[in-house]
């Protein structure tokens, strides 16, 4: 699922402005122009961003297509510790529902957490998600 820029975590006016100049409005069209080292380096000359705060909005976006995760849980699974959709089909779902809960009640990132069901489920489409980020 694509959303537009505006829903990433952490890109604020200013990134917004700048990626929306370059062509790039939607997270789907952020993966495609960011998903490699190469085109991080393109697209940071283009807007001016550090290649390293592309990666962490491509990955944000990556996260962004498991069924279900919006940007509220995207940035809970990054609290919990759970950088990228690669990292994520490892999890053990238990696991990172305790991790999500504990970084929860630290950051209160959403009102209500996702059931250990939910978890697994974003665990299982994890293993099945096409990459689109090479590192």
């Amino acid at each position: 699922m694509s959303y537009p820029i505006s829903h990433l975590d952490g890109c604020d006016d200013e990134a917004i402005v700048r990626l929306k100049k370059a062509g790039v409005r939607t997270t789907e069209r952020l993966l495609a122009l960011a998903g490699t080292a190469n085109g991080r380096r393109a697209l940071a000359e283009r807007t001016g961003l550090d290649p390293a705060q592309l990666l962490a909005f491509a990955n944000m976006a990556d996260r962004m297509r498991l069924p279900g995760m919006g940007k509220e849980y995207a940035s809970l699974m990054q609290a919990a510790g759970v950088k990228t959709v690669r990292e994520l089909k490892y999890r053990n779902p238990a696991r990172l529902a305790k991790a999500m809960a504990e970084a929860n009640a630290k950051r209160k990132l959403v009102r209500v957490l996702p059931s250990e069901q939910a978890i697994e489920r974003w665990v299982d489409a994890a293993k099945t998600l096409n990459i689109k980020i090479s590192y």
